[in-house]
């Protein structure tokens, strides 16, 4: 079975950090793109950050760049996204998704979701 299981939410005070880990089973990890979305009540779903995989490509949403940083480890299959200076904006719950192109993953439409992880950041 697919699995994107997705941890380290949590909560954190504006400038702390977190750092979100994806990790997946179940598929051929090193052909896809990876990426994290997150979704904060009555907002719509945005990609915060993409890691192009094999195919390289990264991006990161103009919200973020500077303060995430994407990255994979192919032996562990699994994508992280460390979190600095966070914003109260972040508050969100944060899914990973895989695809075999980072078009897809631009698109809203991967082949796989995870199940999301809760981060809330407080003022």
């Amino acid at each position: 079975d697919v699995q994107l299981q997705a941890s380290g939410g949590g909560w954190v005070q504006a400038g702390g950090s977190l750092r979100l880990s994806c990790a997946a089973s179940g598929f051929t990890f090193g052909d896809y793109a990876i990426a994290w979305f997150r979704q904060a009540p009555g907002k719509r779903r945005e990609g915060a950050a993409c890691n192009g995989g094999s195919r390289g490509g990264e991006w990161y949403v103009d919200a973020v760049k500077g303060r995430f940083t994407i990255s994979s480890d192919n032996a562990k299959k699994r994508v992280d996204l460390q979190m600095n200076s966070l914003k109260p904006e972040d508050t969100a719950r944060y899914y990973c998704a895989a695809a075999l192109t980072v078009g897809r993953l631009r698109g809203h439409d991967p082949a796989y979701w995870g199940q999301g992880t809760q981060v809330t950041v407080s003022s």
